[in-house]
C-alpha cells in the first residue's frame, strides 16, 4: 500500500465533486514568493512529503502567513524541520494555502475485514487521536445516516452553536461524509483521512487529505 501524492489526491477529490482548499506547490524559496503575489494572506503552509503522515509532528506546519517576507521564512523553517525530524523522509517542498476559517472536523475512512468500509466522523485537528470523539458508520452511508453520524458525537453541541458559538453548515458536512462513502466503490482505495474538514455557517472545507491505495 502507498499514500497517494498530492497532484493524484486533487485529481480524486475532484473526481468525486469533493470541495478543497486548492494547494499551490513550491519547493524554493524564490518560487515561493512568486506565489505569494496572487495570494490574499493569511495562508497556512505545510511540507511536501508522502512518507510524513502527520505533518505536524515535524513541525512540517505554519500558520497565519501574514506577508511573502513570512512566507519565506516559514518555508525555510519548516523544510530545515522536518528534514531534521524525519532524515529518512522524500521531502518535495511544500504546499501554501488559504487559510480556511472554521470548526475543525475529521471524516475517514478504512476497510475492515469483517464488515468492508467503515466511515469515520469526529472533530478533527492535531487532537483527534486524544479526545477520541468519533462516530463510525458501515457503507454505503446515505444522507439521514450521515446527519445521525454528526449528531451523535458528544461535541455535537459545538458544532450545532451551543454557548453563543455560531452553528456550521451540518449539511455541508453530511455532503462529504455521503460522497466518502462513495468512494469506497473505488476498491482500490484501501483507507483515507479528511483531516481536517473546516466548517463554517455555510460551508465545509477539506483542507488535508491523505488516502491510502493498494
Amino acid at each position: 500500500m502507498k499514500q497517494l501524492d498530492m497532484d493524484k489526491t486533487i485529481i480524486l477529490l475532484k473526481k468525486y465533486n469533493l470541495p478543497f482548499s486548492k494547494p499551490i506547490f513550491v519547493n524554493s524559496q524564490q518560487k515561493v514568493a512568486k506565489a505569494s503575489q496572487g495570494l490574499s494572506f493569511p495562508i497556512v503552509m505545510k511540507i511536501a512529503s508522502s512518507d510524513i503522515i502527520h505533518k505536524s509532528d515535524v513541525d512540517g506546519v505554519k500558520t497565519c502567513i501574514k506577508n511573502a517576507s513570512d512566507a519565506e521564512e516559514s518555508y525555510a523553517q519548516i523544510v530545515k524541520s522536518a528534514r531534521k525530524k524525519a532524515p529518512k523522509a522524500r521531502i518535495k517542498g511544500a504546499y501554501m494555502q488559504k487559510m480556511e476559517q472554521g470548526t475543525e472536523v475529521i471524516i475517514g475512512m478504512k476497510r475492515d475485514a469483517q464488515f468492508g468500509p467503515v466511515i469515520m466522523f469526529g472533530i478533527g485537528g492535531v487532537f483527534v487521536e486524544i479526545m477520541k470523539d468519533t462516530s463510525f458508520s458501515i457503507t454505503p452511508v446515505d444522507r439521514k445516516m450521515a446527519l445521525e453520524m454528526i449528531k451523535s458525537i458528544k461535541s455535537y453541541p459545538m458544532l450545532s452553536g451551543a454557548r453563543g458559538r455560531k452553528p456550521v453548515s451540518i449539511d455541508a458536512i453530511a455532503d462529504i461524509i455521503v460522497k466518502t462513502s462513495k468512494m469506497t466503490e473505488n476498491k482500490n482505495i484501501m483507507e483515507l483521512d479528511f483531516n481536517p474538514v473546516m466548517a463554517n455557517e455555510s460551508s465545509a472545507v477539506i483542507v488535508d487529505a491523505r488516502i491510502i491505495v493498494g
